[in-house]
């Protein structure tokens, strides 16, 4: 017996030694990074709360490429320029597919969509639908009056607030740039406002973010699907998915009436029922317009110069029109500045390569997940001096653009996935941001302080400010 009890206690470290000497050399030629446990691998190693922050931190030890395992998904983390365009541009044929997740595939009705349709003939397709009829030079165009008039409808409402109140009006940032990026994408997607359905559509919204990065166990764990179930992950999502059908087939039916009043031009929707297809709505220039403001009215010298340099281009015309933005070089700087400190997908839309390859002398496997880190990318001091701060005169006299093709700034993605209506998204944040700016003069409410003004974050999807923006307006009034 104790002969036994010798052998087993040699032959336990032994077993366990083999054990750990497989798993390195399985994965000596993969990026480093944490050694993870058995079965779940590295996901008790990641901080939900804010995934891209930590993330970073965590290619600080570890290198711009890092590979982590999430359960039975192998994943690749990208965290440098330099690597972004060794993925999205040198290798773009590879990393061009989109991962099967559950929450994705039941939203889009079996990846019947663009952005999170994996690499195939029906993304090409669609693909070619949207290049050639929705997001066109032409199209984005035509929606200019809707645009505008949906924004001078909100300088007016901020307008008649202070007019006709006796005491200091104090604006929620958030809520307000919300609603008119919604009427906006409204009357652009359906041709219409949705009025008293505006609640309901942004709750639809917010729910389908929220069910998009849920946790699946069975993305992860293909025998413990039944966890989803338990837990009521799969009800909620059914739930979602049936709420949005019935808004989708509502617009759908008010489309196809016969008795529908004739239009000018056809909305988004009116375009896709002609190619018999479908379309959705994001959120993200909303976002991006409060961080500007964010920033700006923690940065009061930034904020002076850019109001100065809206109004000076545009004198006593009383609004700014998007022929004006062309002339805005500090605004769009801004902008920029904005977009490398909190991007609106701080992770890109997760890719999938379609087979193995060679990376920077690393073997990348077929089906390896990969999140390209822009919330890192955008703090990198090998690109950026002082990389915390908000400086947008960085940009004044640089080339840089967010359009992707420059890797250190790519808030919208980069190659064949990059986003389609980045645009369309470009135009609305400029003018928005402008005509809020030209219009009024910006202070904190009584008794708040620049350095009170926070930069907390939420979890999701899109990067949201999660403590509201209060400000307090005062009309600067513009016709002398």
């Amino acid at each position: 017996m104790a002969v036994f009890l010798l052998f087993i206690s040699a032959a336990i470290p032994l077993f366990l030694s083999f054990i750990l000497f497989k798993l390195r050399k399985s994965r000596s030629r993969l990026p480093p990074g944490p050694l993870g446990l058995p079965i779940i691998g590295n996901l008790h190693q990641l901080d939900t709360s804010h995934p891209s922050n930590h993330l970073w931190q965590l290619s600080k030890r570890y290198g711009p490429l890092m590979f982590l395992r999430l359960g039975r998904v192998q994943t690749l983390v990208v965290s440098s320029a330099q690597m972004a365009k060794e993925v999205l541009k040198t290798n773009d044929a590879i990393f061009c597919s989109r991962p099967v997740f559950t929450g994705q595939q039941k939203i889009t009705y079996g990846y019947k969509g663009l952005i999170l349709t994996p690499y195939n003939d029906y993304w090409r397709e669609t693909r070619k639908i949207c290049t050639l009829h929705l997001f066109t030079t032409r199209r984005v165009l035509s929606f200019r009056d809707d645009r505008e008039e949906e924004i001078f409808i909100t300088i007016n409402e901020i307008k008649s607030r202070i007019a006709t109140s006796v005491s200091e009006v104090v604006v929620n940032l958030n809520e307000t740039v919300m609603a008119l990026t919604s009427r906006i994408i409204c009357r652009m997607a359906f041709g219409k406002i949705l009025g008293q359905e505006t609640s309901r559509f942004h709750e639809l919204l917010l729910e389908c973010q929220a069910v998009l990065a849920n946790f699946y166990f069975r993305d992860h764990f293909p025998l413990m699907g039944w966890v989803d179930h338990l837990n009521g992950s799969m009800a909620r999502l059914e739930k979602n998915f049936n709420d949005m059908d019935v808004f989708y087939q509502e617009l759908i039916d008010e489309h196809l009436n016969p008795k529908r009043p004739n239009k000018v031009q056809d909305d988004i929707v009116d375009i896709l029922l002609q190619l018999k297809n479908d379309d959705s709505c994001t959120e993200t220039s909303a976002s991006a317009v409060v961080w500007a403001m964010t920033f700006l009215i923690k940065n009061p010298k930034a904020l002076k110069r850019v109001q100065q340099e809206v109004r000076n281009a545009v004198g006593n015309k009383g609004k700014i029109d998007e022929e004006d933005l062309q002339n805005f070089v500090y605004l769009k700087a801004v902008i920029k500045e904005s977009l490398r400190l909190c991007p609106v997908a701080p992770l890109l839309v997760p890719r999938e390569t379609i087979d193995a390859c060679i990376l920077s002398g690393y073997k990348i496997p077929s089906k390896t997940l990969v999140y390209v880190n822009v919330w890192a990318i955008g703090r990198d001091p090998e690109y950026w001096d002082n990389p915390e701060e908000f400086h947008p005169e960085r940009f004044i006299g640089s080339n840089i653009d967010y359009k992707g093709t420059d890797f250190e700034l790519i808030p919208f993605g980069s190659g064949r996935r990059g986003c389609p209506g980045m645009s369309l998204g470009s135009i609305t944040m400029e003018l928005a941001l402008s005509n809020l700016l030209y219009a009024f003069d910006w202070k904190l409410p009584h008794g708040m302080k620049s350095e009170d003004v926070d930069t907390i974050t939420t979890p999701g999807i899109v990067l949201h400010k999660k403590n509201m923006l209060n400000l307090v307006p005062s009309y600067r009034n513009c016709k002398t």
